[in-house]
């Protein structure tokens, strides 16, 4: 038995922030009880659920030089996330239950923290033909997602969702329109033409996103869109959700956090997919997220090697790992007033678990003691050599920033 006590409990069900004590038996929330001097003193800190973060890119297999299951899994307990939902975009793609099954046993003998995998939506993830969702389904896989290659052809897509709906399959979709967005790095405007980048309009991503919910709409699937970045695409999200069709999104932190005008130094660690949107894009997608119209948030963690990253920045990799700066990068939207700590891990810890059917995210008896115990106004300047994961390409590397982890804890067990 452990207690947790003196504590601000954070219930992202209740919407409430309360001074307070956990009891945990054989890794269960068994009660939340008064604060007391029985237990382990938090000292007045704050304890939430464990982050759940969708969309975890890990190197294994064909990739472990940029991140293995090992430092993936401490990066994650350094960082608060106590469940991984990991991609498939590996090397071989995740599309068959013998590879999926080598990544399961892999997760489980090396990572300290929770691994469910997403398995490929089509063979290859090359779009034509639809992987074995059902086996994949039995062996374990939680979603279905080809990464960032949206399925091109409609007529493949709506087999695949007709599909999906039968067996109850979550489909994660990529929504940039796949031809507009070939070859772009920056968002269209005034800023990428001063830079001479190619770029593509925001629009790329209502127009995939209108697409995907007319299919939704024939097919009757769940769809989660993986990441909604622009304030063109909300309308879209805000229509498909009040007609009741089984749809959710989700944002990056960096879309949350940076801005296109990050890229004026051509720095690599600020490109990612897609694009760094407009601040007024940024604004109205922390707003989307305040008022729950986007529905989780995530690292979209994507780590890259130095040698994939020091190149000229049309030539450069995509992405940037997240996972042990999220909560920190996130605190910045709190302490700016944007979002209070109750709906903030609504987005990163209950809503995932509820898209994903997990009895998790929640602070009351029975559910699984995943939990983190954090200070939100611990300020300290990010140094990317101190990070866990094998490769160092954050965008917030020596950036002053506040909030840091204390101790996480994965079946009542701590593992940071």
């Amino acid at each position: 038995m452990l207690i947790l006590t003196n504590a601000r409990i954070i219930d992202p069900e209740a919407g409430t922030e309360t001074l307070g004590a956990v009891r945990i038996e054989n890794g269960v929330i068994t009660e939340i009880l008064p604060a007391s001097t029985e237990g382990i003193d938090c000292k007045g800190k704050y304890l939430a659920p464990g982050i759940i973060d969708i969309g975890v890119k890990i190197g294994e297999p064909g990739e472990r030089h940029k991140e293995s299951f090992r430092t993936a899994g401490l990066a994650a307990a350094a960082g608060g996330v106590t469940t991984m939902v990991t991609r498939p975009d590996t090397t071989p793609a995740i599309d068959t239950p013998e590879i999926l099954d080598f990544f399961r046993r892999r997760a489980a003998d090396a990572s300290p923290v929770n691994v469910l995998p997403m398995a490929a939506l089509t063979k290859g993830r090359n779009g034509t033909e639809m992987a074995e969702i059902g086996f994949l389904q039995d062996a374990g896989a939680v979603a279905f997602s080809d990464a960032d290659r949206p399925v091109t052809n409609p007529k493949t897509l709506q087999r695949i969702l007709t599909y999906a709906s039968a067996t109850n399959a979550l489909v994660i979709a990529h929504v940039q329109e796949p031809v507009l967005s070939k070859g772009a790095c920056v968002t269209s405007g005034p800023f990428a033409t001063k830079q001479g980048l190619p770029a593509v309009s925001p629009m790329a991503e209502r127009i995939q996103l209108e697409r995907d919910m007319a299919l939704v709409e024939m097919t009757g699937a769940k769809y989660h869109a993986d990441q909604i970045t622009c304030a063109a695409a909300l309308p879209v999200l805000e229509r498909a959700k009040a007609a009741g069709l089984n749809v959710t999104a989700g944002v990056s932190i960096h879309h949350l956090t940076l801005n296109e005008f990050d890229v004026e130094d051509y720095r690599t660690f600020f490109k990612v997919k897609p694009p760094l949107r407009s601040e007024d894009d940024r604004l109205a997608v922390v707003q989307a997220v305040a008022d729950g119209l986007i529905d989780t948030v995530s690292s979209m963690h994507t780590p890259q090697d130095e040698e994939s990253k020091r190149l000229p920045y049309e030539e450069a990799a995509s992405g940037a790992v997240g996972l042990q700066t999220m909560l920190p990068a996130l605190m910045q939207l709190v302490h700016g007033g944007h979002l209070d700590l109750p709906t903030l891990f609504r987005a990163i810890s209950l809503n995932p678990a509820k898209l994903l059917g997990l009895n998790a995210g929640r602070m009351e008896a029975g559910a699984p003691a995943d939990l983190i115990l954090f200070d939100p106004d611990a300020p300290f300047v990010m140094d990317r050599f101190g990070l866990l994961s094998k490769s160092k390409n954050t965008p917030f590397d020596g950036r002053r920033m506040q909030g840091k982890v204390l101790k996480t804890f994965v079946a009542g067990k701590q593992v940071f």
